[in-house]
């Protein structure tokens, strides 16, 4: 890590190496998800499978829209995995793999 003066107030900097895989998903349909709240009863995975598909009747409603987007997986310094998204936007990235490397940079700062 990392350590410089910006400004006047210290900043920290980690670097981490990873790997992100480019895919397509509908617009309006990322925010489906299961939770592990969602399998705790058979009544609990009833109501999440009902919100999903009524988020994905609202999302064929309005149109089918794709945007791309990049899954990226690191380890974090504690040996822990790391998964997030990156929404690239609605036209193709020009990467000519699905799968392609990744620099994650963590600036860690105290706002004044």
């Amino acid at each position: 890590m990392a350590s410089e003066e910006h400004g006047g107030a210290e900043k920290r900097l980690a670097i981490f190496e990873g790997e992100a895989r480019i895919g397509e998903v509908m617009q309006g349909l990322q925010a489906i998800q299961l939770r592990p709240e969602d399998f705790s009863s058979p009544v609990a995975l009833q109501m999440a499978l009902s919100r999903i598909y009524e988020a994905v009747l609202k999302a064929f409603e309005s149109g089918p829209k794709k945007r791309y987007v990049a899954e990226i997986r690191f380890t974090d310094s504690l040996g822990n995995p790391v998964v997030f998204a990156v929404d690239l936007g609605e036209s193709p990235p020009p990467f000519s793999k699905d799968k392609v490397r990744a620099r994650i940079v963590v600036e860690i700062y105290e706002e004044e």
